[in-house]
């Protein structure tokens, strides 16, 4: 036991190198830009060293501010409503015939508003978290627990992705693009002339270079992974739909949560346009449901009597997962 809670632990540290490396360059580019290029060792007009700086410290702050809320928003777990009570994990756990268990778990899964199925048919149920794995929702070995609506675990904000803050990873996605897009455009003219000779050696020249590589090569590798995400957005699935698709009663569909364009996007970004590109929470919803592309919300009672199945437990609280998320 001892050894697995060290391992446990060794993997735990290990697990924010990818973060403290990300963070290293970030801090690297802040100091090449903002004294090497604007400040000391390259001859700006004053004028465009201000603005040069003006605009690139928008593009930091809200690259750390998207980047921090990714990284620190912790993933959202099903409410107790989708655990087992006491006397149905007592049964479950006695009963011995897997058919009967199966039917076990249909007969708890009438009360709330799941529609999605294993590959096998049977319900979606959780051994280790001991629940009821509402639609898109998937145990992560990494975090040990069941997060709503995961799209994937990032080892790069060492963090699931899900419910809870795939706005802010797709916004720390974009403000990324932006924070090196801006950096290679405003260093172009100065790589050339230290690629030329027409400025003279010293540090700066060393940062400058690095500097317009580093910024395109992440750039180019984030364009791709955020075009990857906007195509996921668009169709309304996650990572892991996109590679298995969903299963429901009537069989598997990779379309099952497509409900357009503009819904699709609502559910993830809001209603408010003003608030889309603000790395605060407005996703619709609490992750425990989902409209579905061929059952509208007023022909399921369940999606249209959301109190019903709510004011028993604490799912409700759930419920204002976003307000507490908005700060």
């Amino acid at each position: 036991m001892a050894l697995s809670r060290g391992l446990r632990c060794c993997q735990k540290v290990f697990s924010w190198i990818p973060v403290l490396i990300i963070t290293s360059v970030v801090l690297w580019s802040y100091y090449a830009y903002v004294f090497q290029l604007c400040l000391c060792n390259v001859n700006l007009n004053n004028n465009v060293a201000m603005a040069y700086l003006l605009v690139f410290h928008v593009c930091f702050v809200m690259f750390s501010w998207t980047y921090w809320k990714s990284i620190f928003t912790p993933p959202a777990s099903p409410c107790k409503k989708f655990q087992l009570s006491y006397s149905d994990k007592e049964r479950y756990e006695m009963e011995e015939r897997p058919d009967a268990q199966k039917q076990i778990l249909v007969e708890i899964a009438k009360k709330l508003p799941i529609f999605t199925r294993a590959q096998s048919g049977a319900i979606r149920f959780c051994d280790r978290c001991q629940v009821l794995k509402p639609d898109r929702c998937h145990h992560c070995s990494v975090c040990e627990t069941c997060v709503l609506k995961m799209d994937h675990h990032c080892p790069w904000v060492n963090n699931c992705v899900g419910f809870s803050n795939y706005k802010f990873f797709l916004l720390f996605l974009s403000y990324s693009m932006l924070y090196c897009i801006f950096i290679a455009a405003t260093v172009f003219q100065y790589f050339l002339k230290f690629w030329v000779g027409d400025l003279p050696n010293g540090p700066a020249k060393f940062h400058v270079l690095f500097l317009m590589f580093v910024a395109l090569m992440f750039f180019v590798s984030l364009m791709f992974l955020f075009g990857y995400h906007c195509w996921l957005v668009a169709k309304n699935r996650s990572t892991l739909e996109a590679f298995s698709a969903p299963v429901f009663v009537g069989g598997p569909d990779r379309n099952g949560f497509n409900v357009g364009v503009r819904r699709n996007l609502q559910q993830v970004f809001g209603e408010d346009r003003r608030l889309w590109l603000i790395p605060v929470f407005t996703s619709q919803g609490n992750g425990h449901y989902f409209p579905l592309k061929n059952v509208s919300e007023s022909q399921n009672p369940l999606l249209a009597n959301e109190e019903m199945w709510e004011e028993s437990d604490d799912c409700s609280d759930e419920g204002s997962l976003g307000e507490s998320l908005k700060f």
